[in-house]
């Protein structure tokens, strides 16, 4: 069978070369290409089986001993953790790593796979970012060794470690329910991210089971790129219910770290006024005068099983491993019992 080339592509659509290459690295939107195009040429692309020429070829090539990491934000305290932790790992089993952050941008995602691809790294450690399914394909295609850590696509079938989301959420707001909470409110990001999704089922999930009636505005949904105004406008809305809410479930701890810095700003007292819970912990939670009881992920863990599993991939090509950890629930004292 012949290899599918840009030009192959193009053909398909009725564009230039050139268009369809700034659209497959990553450049649409900076280039200004029409975004109905941009969706016909990754179409186009996906149903010509095409894998791009220089991932396949660098990552074909001799050994590097070097892991390319793909984190979604590096100042996060997730990121930082389970880059420590997979450096720790890497190095017991002589191998680098260099990584790169996404800043949750798609664009930036698919670059970053590029340079690390002309790095010529062994394989790929990966934290998805939102709609960037059509990457993950394209690196299975390509035969590239990567796995995917913390996010996940229920839809292809990968690798992956990750954290279960649903049962660590269940249990987080069953602790609220157990503490005699009637009226807990959750905060998330609007997303379509399966793993935050997840966190969603777990809250609804243990109210249901709970026998506790959820009301409709209490749960608010965070836009990602206005995070500080949209949390503090949620929060306005669950205190000023008839009947406020007597508990907030953060599904994330850069969503708590705010939602405090608002409550101080109110003069709220936590847990007096209001209890809180966050889903993750924060090093800036050792800053707040009240112990954050928090959901802990074992990104120790997570970071070992991920490098051990790349390495197998990278010396066996196929392993099939799909791994669901458990979270920790740390009890702090920001729940009012």
């Amino acid at each position: 069978m012949n290899k599918i080339s840009l030009k192959d592509i193009a053909k398909r659509v009725g564009v230039s070369t050139a268009l369809v290459s700034y659209v497959l690295n990553g450049h649409a939107d900076s280039k200004q290409v029409n975004k109905n195009t941009a969706e016909k040429i990754k179409l186009a692309a996906e149903e010509l089986n095409y894998v791009p020429n220089h991932i396949a070829k660098s990552l074909k090539m001799s050994k590097s001993n070097t892991i390319g990491l793909v984190v979604a934000d590096i100042n996060y305290r997730y990121s930082t953790g389970i880059t420590r932790s997979i450096e720790a790992e890497a190095k017991k089993n002589n191998y680098t790593v260099i990584y790169g952050s996404s800043n949750e941008n798609e664009e930036d995602f698919l670059e970053l796979i590029n340079v690390f691809a002309n790095r010529r790294v062994d394989g790929l450690i990966i934290v998805p970012v939102e709609n960037s399914q059509n990457d993950v394909l394209i690196l299975q295609k390509a035969e590239i060794p990567f796995i995917l850590i913390d996010r996940w696509f229920p839809e292809i079938k990968t690798n992956y470690i990750v954290i279960d989301n649903y049962k660590a959420a269940y249990k987080a707001t069953e602790y609220l329910v157990k503490l005699k909470h009637k009226r807990i409110a959750f905060i998330n990001y609007n997303t379509t991210l399966f793993h935050l999704l997840e966190r969603n089922r777990g809250y609804f999930e243990a109210l249901k089971d709970n026998k506790i009636d959820i009301e409709e505005n209490w749960i608010q949904y965070i836009n990602n790129d206005n995070v500080i105004d949209d949390v503090q406008i949620a929060i306005d809305k669950i205190l000023k219910f008839s009947n406020p809410c007597d508990a907030i479930f953060f599904a994330t701890d850069t969503l708590s770290l705010e939602g405090l810095r608002y409550f101080n700003k109110l003069g709220i007292k936590v847990p007096k006024d209001i209890s809180v819970l966050s889903f993750d912990e924060s090093q800036a939670f050792d800053l707040f005068y009240c112990p954050i009881t928090h959901s802990k992920q074992p990104l120790e863990e997570m970071g070992q099983l991920a490098v051990n599993t790349l390495i197998q991939l990278i010396k066996h090509n196929k392993v099939n491993m799909q791994i669901s950890l458990d979270t920790d629930l740390i009890i702090g004292k920001s729940c009012k019992e």
